[in-house]
């Protein structure tokens, strides 16, 4: 018989202890550790459980690094344009891609959707629903499709003897915490039934070139469920966000092996299922043609991709004693960074006041290049003027009242020049190359210059 080893695991981050204790000296949470049994002894390799036909014998010499020839990379169009971008342009053969988010936020959807319009071999493995329920939401996203199969099962090796027969070009599983192996003793979706399983897809992936796609379910943390470890295995870790009570989902990359991290795909969730947004900045900001205070463009980046987004302010006299500071979307601590830099260095008297900012769509901004939007907007909706539609902003502000630069200015003005924007308000201190632009280039130094221009 087999020996068997007791360890102890946080199921929060993953952490091994050699007993049981109240709280995990790593993450600080309490009543987390939980006894698991791990079988090491006799233990199959995936091919051996499976019968694969696709043995790998090859074995590998050390050599110069100026004696590896440098081979192009051929990539497998998931024929998803907002997926490809984020993922440097397609799966990677053999690569390992983890696919994180919020319950009903579109993983599955997602994923189906992918499998579905793929022109390859597909087999979608799901351990949380039926294949009849898979059908109904089949139906709904693409009607016909002869390359997708579609799997019930959570064993890996009746997952990997199944594999073995439809030889499929792409592997999904939906998710890695429904998965468990014959080889560890213990519930699905504990901490080593979740490196295990991974460890023997990891093993498959490499050793037959085929993509493997994971989704992974996330804790009230954000973070992907499982042991941090998990992260550090696979190639690809895509985060779906956004907000459920908005349409439009976030697809970002935390770790791609294959390409860039900057890069992000929007997608709109609708009953026929999720369409990729080509051009997010005409759906960020509003049609109303009234023009309406507390309402200003900034031009932004998202990784490497431009958007021109709508800040509305609203500022208005503080009923109670203490003035509440409210944001959506936006950083509370640097609004009130920048409320005290227009009290201190422009001279307006907003300690008294309530104010409230919101960025439209349902999404999150952190780029520091929106700053001089959100001034501009606060300061239209306490004059009660509005700024002009056809204007959009692009500057950093400093402590001192001034007006810094900001990366990738061309970028940002390109994208207000093709989206029939009349002027853009930048840094005096911009580096701006010499093109002829449609669009007029307002520099400012101070936040007074600003003031001085949009109101008078």
């Amino acid at each position: 018989m087999a020996k068997t080893k007791t360890s102890f695991f946080c199921q929060n981050c993953g952490t091994q202890h050699a007993k049981w204790q109240g709280q995990c000296h790593a993450c600080k949470e309490w009543n987390t550790i939980v006894e698991e049994i791990i079988q090491k002894e006799d233990k199959k390799d995936w091919k051996q459980d499976t019968a694969f036909a696709k043995a790998n014998t090859r074995t590998n010499k050390p050599l110069k690094i100026n004696e590896i020839t440098a081979s192009a990379e051929t990539r497998l169009d998931t024929k998803n344009g907002e997926l490809n971008r984020v993922l440097g342009g397609g799966l990677v053969p053999g690569s390992l891609t983890l696919l994180g988010g919020e319950p009903g936020i579109g993983k599955s959807t997602l994923c189906l959707q992918i499998s579905l319009n793929l022109p390859y071999k597909t087999l979608y493995v799901s351990g949380e629903e039926s294949q009849q329920q898979i059908k109904m939401r089949a139906d709904r996203i693409h009607p016909d499709s002869d390359q997708c199969y579609i799997l019930a099962e959570t064993k890996t090796q009746n997952i990997f003897r199944h594999i073995s027969e439809i030889q499929p070009d792409i592997v999904i599983i939906d998710s890695i915490q429904t998965l468990h192996t014959n080889h560890i003793e213990s519930s699905p979706g504990s901490i080593s039934q979740i490196r295990e399983t991974t460890s023997e897809l990891i093993k498959y992936a490499k050793e037959t070139a085929t993509p493997v796609i994971l989704i992974g379910h996330i804790t009230k943390d954000g973070n992907i469920a499982g042991p941090k470890i998990l992260e550090h295995m696979v190639d690809t870790v895509l985060q779906f966000e956004g907000d459920r009570n908005h349409v439009y989902r976030i697809l970002r990359a935390h770790k791609n092996r294959f390409g860039s991290t900057n890069e992000l795909g929007i997608y709109e969730m609708q009953g026929s299922g999720l369409r990729e947004v080509s051009n997010p900045s005409e759906i960020l900001i509003s049609k109303n043609d009234e023009e309406l205070s507390g309402t200003a463009i900034a031009a932004t980046l998202e990784g490497l991709r431009p958007l021109m987004i709508e800040i509305q302010a609203l500022v208005s006299t503080a009923v109670y004693g203490t003035p509440q500071r409210s944001a959506t979307g936006y950083n509370v601590k640097r609004l009130n960074m920048l409320l005290a830099v227009l009290e201190k260095r422009a001279g307006f008297k907003l300690g008294a006041k309530d104010v409230f900012l919101n960025v439209t769509g349902g999404i999150s901004v952190d780029d520091p290049a929106i700053d001089l939007a959100v001034v501009a907007a606060v300061l239209s909706s306490n004059v009660d003027i509005a700024i002009d539609k056809s204007l959009c902003l692009a500057a950093e502000i400093g402590l001192a009242g001034e007006v810094r630069p900001i990366t990738r200015v061309e970028q940002r003005i390109h994208e207000a020049e093709k989206l029939g924007f009349s002027g853009i308000i930048v840094s005096k201190y911009c580096k701006i190359p010499d093109h002829d632009y449609k669009i007029s280039i307002i520099k400012v130094a101070k936040v007074h210059d600003v003031v001085r221009h949009l109101f008078g």
